[in-house]
């Protein structure tokens, strides 16, 4: 029996809003209501300065929602609208300080997992632990969307396998996830010791993506607490197992998927995926200054799409121009990590769900990808392969 927003709206009038007279629902405290697979998200708008206060709100409408038919667990936040340049903004009004309107001011609510999964407060006296078992996690980010960054994802993963290697990789791009694509698995996770999910399998990778849970058309329409909940059950309600590196194939840009990696796990570093041209290197030095701003270290610049060689003729064109990620880290002073060609064949088993690196091992692009992995891994392994701890994140106003 599935349950439905109307049964559940039903449900939340029977909770009281801050005023005690009114209910949660006429007073439009209610974001929207997402239902996936028995599963219930929402948050409620509170006054910042009442939040901790009003955490029995939280649980009561978590409560009342738990306890219907066809609700597995439900996963609520507490937010706050807050003005820019407020003192709460800028001092410390909440618990997340990255940005103006609303904001997270409370941990989701839920299952004892749920609550292991959800957004905790940063700081030195709440350091950010781990995944289970995981000893180095690495975000793949671009700037921009369309620059090859699952794609390249994707192959560094094999290129560490092929390496020696425990390998796992993480679809992190909640709105269009492109894994199980690119790597042709099709299948639902299946769940292992109560609500920890066993992860897919494709080409001997550990690999996790909402994509194996939504239908390839269905439109993902979240708001960012649903966001920050679902990436935080991938990365910590699944069974991972012993791995050396876990890749998180990062969605564009800087918003609430970076940010979240950044506050609930200790990030090794991050790679940052480019073209040669000047409209994505600047987003891409977007990217690279969201992670410095939160103390990750950035591990180098791949140059994607860097140049094409004719299949007929052999010539070599540079379409996107080239060398300008090249150039980009040497003013920024990081390394170069190589260049990927535009080619066909990454293009076409990238479609076909069979990536280079497996598809043609001996192929010059998979050579490149492996160089650029071990790159990296000599980086990690002169660190003492330990993930560096995620501090508190602060954006000045």
């Amino acid at each position: 029996m599935s349950i439905t927003k109307d049964e559940i709206l039903s449900a939340l009038k029977r909770v009281k809003g801050p005023d005690l007279e009114d209910n949660i629902v006429d007073l439009g405290l209610l974001s929207d209501i997402f239902i996936q697979q028995g599963k219930v998200y929402f948050s409620i708008t509170v006054d910042p300065s009442r939040a901790e206060e009003l955490d029995a709100l939280r649980q009561a409408a978590e409560k009342v929602v738990q306890e219907l038919d066809g609700v597995d667990s439900c996963t609520v936040s507490l937010t706050a609208d807050v003005e820019p340049g407020s003192a709460k903004a800028s001092n410390g009004g909440g618990a997340d300080r990255t940005r103006s309107g609303p904001r997270q001011i409370s941990r989701p609510g839920g299952t004892n997992e749920d609550r292991a999964a959800a957004p905790q407060p940063s700081g030195p006296e709440n350091q950010k632990v781990g995944v289970p078992g995981v000893k180095n996690i690495i975000a793949v980010a671009s700037g921009k969307g369309g620059v090859g960054k699952s794609t390249t994802s994707v192959n560094l993963a094999l290129a560490f396998q092929a390496n020696g290697l425990k390998v796992g990789i993480l679809d992190a791009d909640i709105y269009g996830p492109s894994l199980p694509r690119l790597l042709g698995i099709t299948g639902r996770p299946q769940p292992v010791q109560g609500q920890l999910l066993k992860p897919m399998q494709g080409y001997g990778l550990n690999v996790m993506s909402m994509g194996f849970l939504v239908e390839e058309d269905t439109p993902m329409i979240w708001r960012g607490p649903m966001v920050i909940s679902a990436l935080s059950q991938m990365l910590k309600e699944v069974l991972w197992g012993e791995l050396d590196v876990l890749v998180v194939d990062m969605p564009p840009g800087t918003g609430d998927a970076q940010l979240t990696m950044a506050q609930q796990v200790p990030l090794a570093g991050a790679v940052i995926v480019s073209t040669p041209q000047d409209l994505a290197l600047i987003d891409a030095r977007k990217g690279l200054n969201m992670f410095r701003r939160v103390d990750v270290p950035v591990l180098g610049i791949v140059e994607n799409m860097s140049y094409f060689i004719c299949p007929s003729c052999g010539d070599r064109s540079e379409i996107f121009g080239h060398g300008g990620a090249k150039l980009e880290a040497e003013k920024l002073g990081l390394d170069f990590l190589g260049e990927i060609p535009l080619h066909m064949e990454i293009r076409e088993n990238s479609d076909s769900g069979q990536p280079v690196v497996v598809s043609s091992p001996e192929s010059e692009h998979t050579k490149s990808y492996m160089a650029i992995a071990a790159k990296i891994w000599d980086t990690l392994d002169s660190d003492s392969r330990q993930a560096k701890a995620a501090p508190s994140i602060v954006i000045e106003t």
